[in-house]
């Protein structure tokens, strides 16, 4: 009698080694090893600034799924400091983290909110997610082991090919995890770094899609450090953090 259970289990283990394998041989490991040398060079910066181009897919009030375009200039210090400044079609905001409090400040409706914070971007940029709701697709650049994160439950990645991105040489790369398919295109060379992502919520209806191209890397940045304080503007009105990040009249 107890050999029966033996017998299932084996039956099982044996009927679970087709699919390991499978999703084994869907991870390249050419890409994995890419991906891991473009994390390498972002969390070995002490500091790094870059500006980007985002086109976001967001949906409107009557449930049109809507383009928008928006320019971003961010500087980061690790391993607690931020500074992210958003303009465009999509809401214009100033975010600020100084390792004790994060705002973010809207300057065309002079809003902003402010809070306690986390003293590590590691910790903070999560909360902030879990506070808001929302996805800032570039995050996992930002923290401190971009590979680890990006790679947690990864079930295919693969080598698309060469490419170019505003004629920098650079690997495309294609990679799927729960609820997002996701692309990166990280410069050729020795200094790899992303130079574009495009991620598709596969999660979310109509499948919103997000692309960022990144440029004006400066990996050896001098930083104020007042630049990462928040100080009231004259005037503004302080609202729930959500209601900062929230497209109007869309």
């Amino acid at each position: 009698m107890k050999i029966r259970p033996l017998l299932l289990l084996s039956a099982l283990l044996i009927s679970a080694l087709p699919a390991a394998r499978a999703a084994s041989s869907n991870l390249d490991p050419k890409a994995l090893e890419l991906l891991k040398s473009m994390s390498s060079t972002l969390s070995s910066a002490k500091a790094f600034t870059y500006k980007s181009r985002s086109i976001v897919e967001a949906p409107s009030r009557t449930g049109q799924f809507i383009t928008l375009f928006s320019n971003a200039e961010v500087s980061v210090q690790r391993p607690n400091k931020i500074s992210a400044c958003l303009t465009g079609e999509a809401p214009n905001f100033c975010f600020l983290y100084d390792g004790k409090t994060a705002a973010a400040y809207a300057p065309g409706t002079k809003t902003y909110s402010e809070s306690p914070a986390p003293s590590t971007i590691d910790a903070m940029l999560p909360a902030l997610e879990n506070e808001t709701g929302i996805r800032f697709v570039t995050a996992p650049l930002l923290l401190s082991n971009p590979y680890a994160v990006l790679t947690k439950g990864l079930e295919s990645a693969i080598v698309v090919g060469p490419a170019k991105v505003d004629g920098v040489a650079c690997e495309h790369l294609a990679f799927r995890s729960p609820g997002v398919n996701w692309e990166i295109w990280i410069e050729s060379g020795s200094t790899p770094l992303p130079r574009r992502m495009a991620v598709t919520f596969t999660d979310k209806p109509n499948f919103p899609r997000t692309l960022v191209e990144f440029s004006s890397w400066n990996l050896h940045p001098w930083l104020c450090q007042s630049c990462f304080v928040f100080k009231k503007p004259a005037g503004a009105t302080e609202i729930p953090f959500r209601s900062v990040f929230k497209p109007k009249g869309r």
